[in-house]
Formats: C-alpha cells, sequence, structure tokens
C-alpha cells in the first residue's frame, strides 16, 4: 500500500509577508494530496489568526475528513499546537507532554491510523512532535517520548512514523533514531555522507529543521520537500513530503 506523509510548520499560516492567510496553506496540502498531514504551530481561537480553529478550517478546505489536534500552549486567548489531518479514520489520538522544566511548553501528538485503499487496510502510528530550540532541551524531549507508554508499547515490526519540527540544526538526534531506535531518515540521503532536506528559512532555505523516520514494515519510495512558488511565502518553514510503501497486515 502506497501513502504519502507530508510534514509542515505552519507558522499559524502567517507568512514570511506577515499576512495572515489560511488559504494558502490550504493550496500547498491540496496540491499534494498527502493520505496524512502532521502540522505544528497550529492556532486555535487566537486574535492573530481571527479566532478560527485552524485544524478545522484547513481539514475542511483541503478535504480530510479525519483530524486530531494535541494543544501545548495556552495563550491570553486562544492556544496553539501541533494537528494531524487525515484522508483515513484516526482510532485514537493522545498529546504526550514533552515539557523540560520551565521551557517553554512543548508537546508531540500520538495518532493510530487505519489506512484503507483498494479494500485493503493497515494500522500506522505517527508521533506528530515540535521539539524546543536547546540541544539539551531536545535531548530530554525525546527521552520523554521513548519512555512514554504511547512509544514503547509499539512493536519494532508495527508501521511507525516520527516527524515535525525537530529544530535540530546539526542532524545531532538523527542518530538516536537511526542507530538506537531502529528508524529510517526519510529525509536524509547519504550521497557524499548525509544530507537533510533544507526547509528554513522558507525563502532561502539553509537549516534541516523538518524530518520524517519511519521504522516496521515500511520502505521509503521518495521524499522531497515542497518546490512550489507560493509555500516560500505561506509560512517561515518549506513542507516535506514523503511516500512509502506499507506492507499489509495478514
Amino acid at each position: 500500500m502506497r501513502i504519502r506523509v507530508l510534514s509542515y510548520n505552519i507558522h499559524r499560516a502567517i507568512g514570511v509577508d506577515r499576512r495572515f492567510r489560511p488559504e494558502r496553506i490550504a493550496r500547498v496540502l491540496e496540491h499534494y494530496r498527502p493520505d496524512v498531514a502532521i502540522l505544528q504551530e497550529v492556532d486555535d481561537g487566537a486574535p492573530r489568526s481571527r479566532y478560527l480553529d485552524l485544524a478545522n478550517e484547513l481539514a475542511d478546505a483541503s478535504g480530510f475528513e479525519h483530524r486530531a489536534v494535541g494543544h501545548n500552549v495556552t495563550l491570553r486567548k486562544g492556544r496553539y499546537g501541533n494537528a494531524t489531518l487525515s484522508l483515513h479514520p484516526i482510532l485514537r489520538g493522545r498529546n504526550i507532554d514533552l515539557t523540560v522544566g520551565r521551557k517553554k511548553r512543548r508537546g508531540c501528538q500520538h495518532t493510530s491510523i487505519r489506512l484503507q485503499k483498494n479494500g485493503a487496510s493497515v494500522d500506522i502510528e505517527l508521533f506528530n512532535l515540535h521539539l524546543g530550540l536547546s540541544s539539551l532541551e531536545r535531548d530530554r524531549q525525546i527521552g520523554l517520548l521513548v519512555r512514554s507508554e504511547e512509544f514503547k508499547t509499539i512493536d519494532e515490526t508495527t508501521p511507525c512514523f516520527v516527524g515535525g519540527d525537530f529544530n535540530d540544526w546539526r542532524g545531532r538526534l538523527r542518530p538516536m533514531f537511526t542507530e538506537i531506535l531502529g528508524f529510517g531518515c526519510a529525509t536524509a540521503t547519504r550521497v557524499g555522507g548525509y544530507r537533510d532536506l533544507k526547509t528554513y528559512p522558507s525563502f532561502s532555505p539553509t537549516g534541516s529543521l523538518d524530518k520524517i523516520f519511519f521504522r516496521g514494515t515500511v520502505r521509503l519510495v521518495r521524499s522531497r520537500r515542497c518546490r512550489l512558488a507560493l509555500s516560500r511565502i505561506a509560512s517561515d518553514h518549506l513542507p516535506i513530503l514523503a511516500d512509502f510503501h506499507v506492507v499489509e497486515g495478514p
């Protein structure tokens, strides 16, 4: 079964031109038509985003029937966090708290999704995260993730994806996933050593902040970053997308 996963820090749908334009984000999602879109910095009820529930707005505008939201930060008015939009049923979802000490609140949204195509179905586990700004904070956050019940109870053969905004400029977290946890990295190649897809800032990318890792009965088919001209202004991050082949169960 072929599936497409897209990861996108939408920056509250406020573009590099400082304009709030959720329709630009929706057009990017519509263009690539992923099976699952994992989004970060998604507002709900905040004045800066016209008090909209952006997860529902984008899901409805882009044709995603299923959605789940994990709020991390509460504002004076409204809140924001991560959102997962899916063409396929979301069986369950939970937000994992990744906040370290008195740092800014961070989280990882875990969803179990039943992919259904051509009469076949397979369940996948998906972790949508947004990590902190310091390397020590990020290290501790990965520790919180892998010790969570949601993560540690998943069998290593189960199709599993971890993606989002890692804020990891130097790629220090990649070996934790690839050498210790048994994941592949969809957003890096071994051509001349590791080379990550650069996604930030969107208008002239120099940082590889956004990543997708995969494990289990999953094979990477293709990965790339968005090259639409619109995406260079819609957010301060470019979206990344990866196509996979997932083996169906018996």
